[in-house]
C-alpha cells in the first residue's frame, strides 16, 4: 500500500477510534482505578465486597442473559429461515416493530401484561385456566425479565439473522428445493451453516445488550436479591454513595462484555481471512 493511502486510511480510522477510546477505554481505566480505592487508600476491599454480596447477582445476570440469548437466537433462526424461503413482508415488519420501542416502555408494558392480576392472567382466568384469586406471578422474577428481554431483542435478532440469510446465494436454496428439501432442511443444512459466523456476531451483540439491561429489570424484577448487576450498581451509587464498590461491579461487567467482544473480534478475523 502506498504511503498516501496509508495516511488516508489512518485519517479515516481516527474519528471512530477516538470515539472508542473516549467513550469506552478511558472510562474503563477510570473505573478500574477507582475500584481499587477505598477511603483514599489502595485496597482490594471493594472486590471482596463484590464477591461477598454480589457473586450470586453476577451469576443471576449471566443466567438471564444466556437463557434470553438462547431463546432469541432459537426463535430468530427458525423465523428468519421461514421468511428467507417464503417472503412475507407484513410478518417481517411486525417482528421489527420492537426496534422502535424504548426499553422503559417495554418494561411498563410487560409489567402490566405479566403482573399477577395483569392482562395475561385476566384473559386466562376468563377461559378457566387459572384462578385469579391465586394467580401465578411471572412479572416479578427472572422469567418476567427474560420474557421482556426476549421480546425486545428479537427484533434486532431478526434484523441481523435475516440479513445474514439473505447473503446466501439463492441458487443453493433452489438446488435444495429441486431435490425435495423442506423448509426446515433448507434452514438446517444450508442457511444455518453458511451464516454461522454472522450468527456468532449477532449473538455477541445481543448478549452484551442483555448484560447491560437496566430499565427492564428495574421495572420487572422483584426488588429483592438476586438482582441484575446494573441494578446493583444503581443502588450502590444512589442509595449508599459507595462509588468504589460500584466501580468494582462495573469492572466485572466490563470484563464479561470484553470476553464476548474478544470472541466477536476473533470471529470477524476468521471470517475475513
Amino acid at each position: 500500500m502506498r504511503p498516501s493511502l496509508r495516511i488516508a486510511s489512518l485519517i479515516i480510522a481516527l474519528p471512530p477510534l477516538a470515539i472508542v477510546v473516549w467513550l469506552f477505554f478511558i472510562p474503563f481505566l477510570s473505573s478500574a482505578h477507582l475500584s481499587f480505592l477505598r477511603e483514599d487508600q489502595w485496597t482490594l476491599r471493594n472486590y471482596f465486597l463484590v464477591w461477598r454480596l454480589y457473586r450470586y447477582d453476577i451469576l443471576y445476570t449471566l443466567w438471564i442473559a444466556f437463557v434470553s440469548l438462547a431463546a432469541v437466537l432459537g426463535i430468530a433462526v427458525l423465523l428468519c429461515g421461514y421468511l428467507r424461503v417464503h417472503t412475507n413482508k407484513p410478518v417481517e415488519f411486525l417482528f421489527k416493530v420492537p426496534l422502535f420501542i424504548p426499553f422503559v416502555v417495554v418494561g411498563h408494558a410487560m409489567r402490566v401484561l405479566l403482573a399477577p392480576k395483569g392482562t395475561l392472567n385476566s384473559v386466562l382466568s376468563q377461559i378457566g385456566l387459572i384462578n385469579l384469586n391465586d394467580p401465578p406471578s411471572i412479572a416479578f422474577g427472572w422469567m418476567g425479565i427474560a420474557v421482556s428481554l426476549i421480546w425486545k431483542n428479537l427484533a434486532l435478532a431478526v434484523l441481523l439473522v435475516l440479513g445474514a440469510y439473505r447473503s446466501v446465494d439463492e441458487t443453493y436454496l433452489e438446488a435444495a428445493r429441486n431435490f425435495g428439501a423442506s423448509t426446515l432442511r433448507q434452514i438446517r443444512d444450508i442457511l444455518l451453516p453458511m451464516s454461522a459466523a454472522s450468527l456468532a456476531v449477532a449473538g455477541a451483540f445481543l448478549f452484551t445488550s442483555m448484560l447491560a439491561s437496566f430499565s427492564v429489570p428495574l421495572m420487572i424484577g422483584s426488588g429483592e436479591p438476586p438482582q441484575m448487576v446494573m441494578i446493583d450498581v444503581y443502588y450502590r451509587i444512589n442509595y449508599q454513595g459507595d462509588y468504589g464498590t460500584a466501580n468494582a461491579l462495573g469492572v466485572v461487567s466490563y470484563l464479561l462484555a470484553m470476553g464476548v467482544a474478544g470472541y466477536y473480534l476473533r470471529t470477524i478475523t476468521k471470517k475475513e481471512t
